[in-house]
């Protein structure tokens, strides 16, 4: 059974899984694994497709309940509204971008008397004013996961969880996603990506840890990761060859 350990994951992680572990259809898809995520900037988490990288973003976010292992938040998300999760295919209302917006404001319980100022900053920071009144399920995907991403920040969170928040977009949505994670980061959210690009953790990572068969492989400095790994399984992922 899951447990929330009250001692927090140390002073320099956000969040921490220890020891998780999760089944599904008779398969281990999550195999004791320890993943600790930085308290600051960008992470990605990067591996072969069936490796559990998304799967963690669900337990981070409590939406999934492992099988056994702790779940250690900081004191700074303990909260449920202290971590937010954008999927890779966008969830909108059928409103405008104004209103869904606002739904989110109200919903997180932001007092009315500020939610028009915080819908002016949200509108800004995601360079959402100029189809603030268009349908929201009529934009490009691009605007789309953009309008998602703001929306997930009405809460303020401390970590943002984002699973392949550019998947299938062209380079112009994909620039401006990005331009957004990093304003994101620099503001003072955490945020994890998972991402298979390699040119997309360069550009964004500051932290990768690299999962394969639902257990953590490698956890490094972006830098030092893309420059030289140590796993064999980093080495033949990056090198392109299939990992088994």
């Amino acid at each position: 059974m899951l447990r929330l350990v009250a001692t927090g994951p140390g002073p320099d992680a956000a969040i921490r899984l220890e020891g998780v572990s999760l089944r599904r259809g008779g398969r281990m898809v999550l195999d004791g694994l320890h993943l600790a995520i930085p308290a600051t900037g960008i992470t990605a988490i990067m591996g072969p497709n069936g490796a559990g990288k998304s799967l963690s973003l669900r337990v981070m976010a409590g939406l999934i309940e492992p099988d056994s292992g702790s779940v250690l938040p900081s004191e700074a998300v303990r909260g449920r509204q202290e971590i937010a999760l954008v999927f890779q295919k966008p969830v909108l209302l059928r409103r405008s971008v104004r209103a869904n917006l606002r739904h989110a404001l109200a919903v997180y319980g932001v007092p009315r008397r500020k939610r028009r100022e915080r819908l002016g900053e949200l509108l800004d920071f995601g360079r959402l004013a100029a189809i603030a009144d268009a349908p929201a399920r009529a934009l490009s995907g691009g605007e789309q996961q953009r309008v998602a991403m703001v929306r997930a920040l009405a809460a303020c969170p401390k970590l943002l969880l984002l699973d392949e928040p550019t998947a299938s977009l062209d380079p112009q949505a994909t620039a401006a996603i990005e331009t957004l994670i990093l304003n994101t980061a620099a503001s003072g959210t955490a945020v994890v990506i998972v991402t298979h690009d390699q040119g997309q953790a360069g550009r964004l990572a500051d932290h990768i840890r690299f999962v394969h068969k639902g257990a953590l492989t490698e956890a490094a400095p972006a830098a030092q990761f893309l420059l030289a790994q140590k796993s064999p399984e980093a080495q033949a992922y990056l090198a392109g060859k299939l990992l088994l």
